[in-house]
């Protein structure tokens, strides 16, 4: 796949991106269906296909499981790999809890260093817990990312959004938004399409509806979804989390088509 500017951070990205929930956390999550996280063998296995396949974007959080630690240790040739990684949301016992706080982002900010075994993380995202304003105009997060990116531990921050108004502040005031983006749920498509406005960076969340995608539509319900976001103006990457090979064989395959018939 043909590498993507990401905004204005001069990170090039791979249209699709790999989410990594699936290999660190099976407790809590929203697919439709159960799922067994793989050995690491299986793990290695897929992130090497991914990096096949053209994909150089991968996306973790504290918040999925031992994801960070995994990736550290078996993701290939480090150096090819654009990570993605989040602040906030702190995943225990079986539920989430938040920390927004500035001496919070910049521990969880170290911690996933020494995790992923980097010197610097390309892109931290706050994790919302759904109050986007208050994270922005009460907590310290979004500052603290701010100055560690002065320091050299990031190259680019945001917000992964849950509200239109938050997602708009954050396509004025950062690097990167990770938006929502599909047939069913419209309502950051006015961030989307600032962002494109500006030249901000955007990765997309929730295209394939959390695994849904595929009960829509009838049999084109992911070619539609993948479609959908594709044709969206102002989007970088789609983030797909999943631990089958065949599954990100064929959206790869579905991304390069509608890609190609764009040009």
């Amino acid at each position: 796949m043909e590498l993507r500017e990401l905004g204005t951070t001069g990170i090039r990205v791979s249209p699709l991106g790999l989410g990594t929930v699936k290999i660190g956390r099976d407790e809590q999550v929203k697919y439709p269906r159960g799922f067994v996280i793989p050995d690491d063998a299986a793990v290695r296995e897929l992130l090497t296909l991914a990096g096949d396949l053209g994909i150089n974007l991968v996306d973790t959080a504290p918040a999925y499981g031992n994801s960070e630690e995994r990736l550290g240790q078996l993701l290939p040739d480090k150096a090819d790999w654009v990570v993605v990684t989040k602040v906030g949301e702190i995943f225990e016992h079986g539920q989430s809890r938040f920390d927004f706080s500035a001496a919070h982002t910049r521990l969880s900010v170290e911690r996933s260093l020494r995790r992923l075994g980097r010197d610097y993380v390309d892109i931290v995202l706050v994790h919302s817990d759904g109050d986007d304003m208050r994270i922005i105009e009460h907590e310290g997060a979004l500052e603290e990312l701010a100055r560690m990116k002065q320091e050299g531990l990031l190259r680019a921050y945001g917000m992964s959004t849950k509200t239109t108004e938050g997602g708009l502040w954050i396509v004025e005031h950062t690097d990167v938004v990770m938006a929502t983006c599909n047939p069913v749920d419209s309502y950051d498509l006015p961030v989307i399409k600032r962002a494109h406005e500006i030249n901000t960076g955007v990765l997309v969340k929730k295209g394939l509806q959390s695994g849904h995608a595929d009960a829509a539509a009838g049999g084109g319900g992911i070619e539609a979804a993948i479609k959908y976001v594709f044709t969206t103006p102002g989007v970088s990457s789609m983030i797909t989390g999943t631990i089958n090979p065949q599954h990100l064989r064929d959206n790869v395959a579905t991304t390069e088509r509608i890609l190609s018939s764009q040009i």
